[in-house]
C-alpha cells in the first residue's frame, strides 16, 4: 500500500497575534493530511519571521509578501511547491489573494466572507469557474456532524413541510468600544478592510448560511434592521431580519455583537407541519427533535450512536460522550477538501462550502444593507448571476 503524501499548504495571514490563523493550522493538522511548508504571515517583518520560526518553516519559505510567495512557489519543482493556499487575512484581501493564487495554479481555502462585496465575489466566481482548481470557504459550523444530522432529518421528511426558521447568533465581545486596543476589533469595524457590514458580514453570514443549509430552503426576500449601537463605531454591530423562502416558509434572523455576556451562541430552530428540531453551537453534540404529538428525542453525536444518518456518522471522530467542537468541525472541512484534491476535479469540493455559499453570503449582506437603509419593507435577495 502506497504511503499517503501530505498535501503541501501555504498560508497568507495568520501571523503572531491573529486568532483565526492558528485555528486553521490546528484544524488542518488534526488528521495529518496537510503539511505547512510556507507562508506570508504578516506585513510586519519581525512578526512574519517569528511566526515562521515558531512553526518550523524554512527561512527561505517565509515570504515578505503574498505576491512573493505565489511567484516563488510557482517556480519550484512540482514535488516541492505548495498545493493549497490558505487565506486568513482581513476581508479586503480575500479576493485579490484568491484570484492570484488560482491563476498561479493553486487550490484555495479561504476564510469567510468570500469578498468585500457582491460584485467582487462575482469576479472571483468567473476566475474560479474558468480554472481547474478547487475553492473552499471556511463556513466552519457546516462541518459539525449534528448540523449534517439536522439537514438529513429534514431531507428525510422528519419535519414535513418546513414552515418556520428561527436562527440567531448573539455575541457580546463588542459591547464596548474595543477598536483602539484590540486588533481583531480594529479591522472588523473598518469599512476599508471589512466591507460594508461589520456584524452581518462577520457572523450574520454564518446564521444565514446555516439556515439555508440545514432547512434546504432558499431565502428569497427579507425585511431588515441594521444598527450601530456603540457610539463612534463605523459599521453595524447589531441587526435582525424577517425573511421568506422560495417555498413560503417564514423566518427570523438575529445577529448581534453587543449582547453583553454572550459568547458564540449560534442557535437554529426549524419547524415543519410534522415536527421541529433545534441545534446549538455551544452544545454541538445534540440535535433535539420534537415530533408532533409525541415526546421529544435527543440525537447525540458519537461513533456508533443510533439514529445518525451516514453524513453525520462519518464526521464523528470519537465515541459518544467525548465532546467534539469547533476545531473538529473545521477539520472536517479540511479533510473533505483534501479528499477532493486527491480525487482530482475542480470547483466545489464535496462537503465543503464553495462559491455558491460565498455568493449567497455576499448577496445576503448587500440585501441587508439595502433593506436596512430603505423605507421599503421587503427586498428581494440580490441576484448572484
Amino acid at each position: 500500500m502506497a504511503k499517503m503524501q501530505r498535501i503541501r499548504m501555504g498560508m497568507v495571514g495568520g501571523g503572531e497575534g491573529a486568532f483565526i490563523g492558528a485555528v486553521h493550522r490546528h484544524a488542518a493538522g488534526l488528521d495529518g493530511q496537510y503539511e505547512l511548508v510556507c507562508g506570508a504571515f504578516s506585513r510586519d517583518k519581525e512578526n512574519n519571521q517569528r511566526t515562521g520560526d515558531s512553526l518550523g518553516i524554512d527561512d527561505n519559505r517565509v515570504y515578505a509578501s503574498w505576491q512573493d510567495m505565489l511567484s516563488t512557489e510557482a517556480s519550484l519543482p512540482e514535488e516541492m511547491r505548495m498545493e493549497v493556499v490558505v487565506v486568513v487575512t482581513p476581508n479586503h484581501l480575500h479576493v485579490p489573494v484568491t484570484i492570484a493564487a488560482i491563476e498561479a495554479g493553486f487550490h484555495v481555502f479561504c476564510e469567510k466572507p468570500a469578498a468585500l462585496n457582491l460584485d467582487e465575489a462575482k469576479a472571483l466566481a468567473t476566475v474560479v469557474n474558468q480554472s481547474d482548481r478547487f475553492y473552499g470557504l471556511a463556513h466552519t459550523y457546516l462541518g459539525y456532524p449534528m448540523v449534517w444530522q439536522a439537514k438529513a432529518m429534514i431531507e428525510d421528511g422528519k419535519l414535513g413541510r418546513v414552515r418556520k426558521i428561527l436562527v440567531e447568533y448573539p455575541q457580546g465581545w463588542l459591547s464596548e468600544p474595543e477598536e483602539q486596543g484590540n486588533k481583531q476589533a480594529s479591522w472588523r469595524t473598518d469599512p476599508s478592510q471589512s466591507g460594508g457590514s461589520g456584524c452581518m458580514g462577520d457572523i450574520g453570514t454564518h446564521a444565514f448560511g446555516l439556515a439555508e443549509f440545514i432547512s434546504g430552503e432558499t431565502i428569497t426576500s427579507l425585511c431588515a434592521e441594521m444598527n450601530t449601537v456603540v457610539e463612534g463605531r463605523r459599521l453595524d454591530d447589531d441587526g435582525a431580519a424577517f425573511f421568506r423562502t422560495e417555498n413560503n416558509a417564514k423566518g427570523v434572523l438575529i445577529a448581534s455583537q453587543i449582547c453583553a455576556g454572550e459568547e458564540n451562541a449560534l442557535k437554529i430552530r426549524v419547524y415543519g407541519d410534522k415536527g421541529g428540531l433545534e441545534w446549538h453551537q455551544m452544545e454541538p453534540n445534540s440535535v433535539i427533535y420534537r415530533p408532533l404529538g409525541a415526546p421529544f428525542v435527543v440525537y447525540r453525536a458519537g461513533a456508533g450512536q443510533p439514529g445518525l444518518y451516514p453524513e453525520a456518522s462519518r464526521r464523528c471522530r470519537t465515541p459518544s460522550g467525548h465532546p467534539e467542537g469547533y476545531l473538529e468541525a473545521m477539520a472536517n472541512l479540511y479533510s473533505d477538501f483534501a479528499s477532493a484534491i486527491r480525487a482530482g476535479g475542480k470547483g466545489k469540493a464535496p462537503g465543503v462550502p464553495g462559491l455558491h455559499s460565498g455568493l449567497r453570503g455576499m448577496a445576503f449582506i448587500q440585501t441587508m444593507l439595502e433593506s436596512g437603509s430603505s423605507d421599503v419593507k421587503w427586498h428581494a435577495i440580490a441576484d448572484t448571476e
